[in-house]
């Protein structure tokens, strides 16, 4: 139940003061008994009196006057909401378009629930997950700034920042995060380039193959977003041809669909790339293998029930 924020008295307060009235106690003596003012307790017996003496009687009523003789035309309403859904614009734009106060206009748009655009719904989960490792491989990339010293996220120091960002010295490129996680078991297989050129990606998927296929894993698709170092790779083209692997591209402009991949690079960036200080980019490449052999064979994965990736492997070789 919600009370006014000043109530002296509760519910149950109401409840026991038209008892004592009931009872044969004075207004006064029950406003001194329950110390509040003869007032009140006038109020809360006639309410009593008038609901048929039921506890709903007691409950605090809306605040809103019964008439506004003040209140906006219903047509001039209908002309600032038609506006504003016609427009999209904001309380100072309906306002001079329709000639209405700014405050009047802004408080019509919060009356009809148009003060804020809806928010879009959200479109329901579409999870999906291979039967057995190597079904299906997501691929993307992810670029990451290289650094010869840390930066002010790690000292705290700015005073630096705006002199020396543009320097040719501190400019040296970045560091390209070619990724590719098994859709079934989550095992990911990363390397480090300075580029994503066509030769580049095809030299990387050659070697994640090999990988795979040192842990039993028989790859059948491949799935990457539609780069131009992907869907016009005539070299990844054959290299897939040679094993028997059909390339599938997602939707554009819609990366859940390859989603597992997606949600790995952020992980990455979160645990390796920027969960530690680094003296330099050279010390947090160095740091990839290493974390991404935890990642594989011993942090706990929320989707496969708290196991690591590698768990769902089952290489018959040993």
């Amino acid at each position: 139940m919600l009370l006014h924020a000043n109530a002296k008295l509760g519910l149950a307060g109401r409840l026991a003061l038209v008892r004592a009235v009931e009872d044969g106690c004075s207004l006064k003596a029950a406003a001194v008994a329950f110390s509040v003012s003869p007032a009140t307790v006038h109020r809360w017996w006639h309410r009593w009196l008038d609901g048929g003496r039921q506890p709903q009687a007691l409950l605090d009523r809306s605040s809103r006057p019964r008439r506004s003789p003040k209140l906006l035309a219903a047509e001039l309403q209908e002309r600032i909401c038609d506006c504003r859904r016609e427009t999209g614009w904001g309380p100072r734009l309906v306002a001079g378009a329709t000639g209405i106060a700014h405050s009047t206009v802004w408080k019509v748009l919060r009356r009809h629930g148009l003060s804020r655009r809806a928010r879009p719904l959200n479109e329901p989960s579409n999870s999906y997950e291979w039967p057995c490792p190597g079904d299906l491989l997501h691929m993307d990339t992810s670029r990451y700034a290289r650094f010869l010293r840390p930066g002010h996220r790690v000292t705290g120091d700015r005073s630096q920042r705006s002199r020396n960002w543009m320097r040719p010295e501190t400019r040296v490129g970045y560091d390209y995060a070619h990724a590719i996680v098994d859709d079934h078991s989550r095992v990911a297989f990363v390397e480090l380039h300075n580029d994503e050129k066509a030769a580049t990606v095809t030299g990387f998927v050659e070697r994640a193959l090999a990988s795979f296929a040192d842990h039993g894993i028989v790859v059948k698709r491949l799935m990457t977003d539609n780069g131009f170092s992907y869907v016009n790779n005539r070299s990844l083209r054959e290299l897939l041809a040679r094993h028997g692997i059909r390339h599938l591209t997602t939707q554009p402009y819609r990366p859940r669909t390859n989603g597992k991949v997606e949600r790995f690079h952020q992980t990455m960036a979160r645990e390796w790339a920027y969960g530690l200080s680094y003296r330099s980019h050279r010390q947090r490449n160095q740091a990839l293998p290493h974390w991404l052999d935890h990642y594989n064979r011993t942090r706990p994965h929320s989707s496969l029930g708290d196991r690591p990736p590698i768990s769902r492997v089952h290489n018959v070789r040993g």
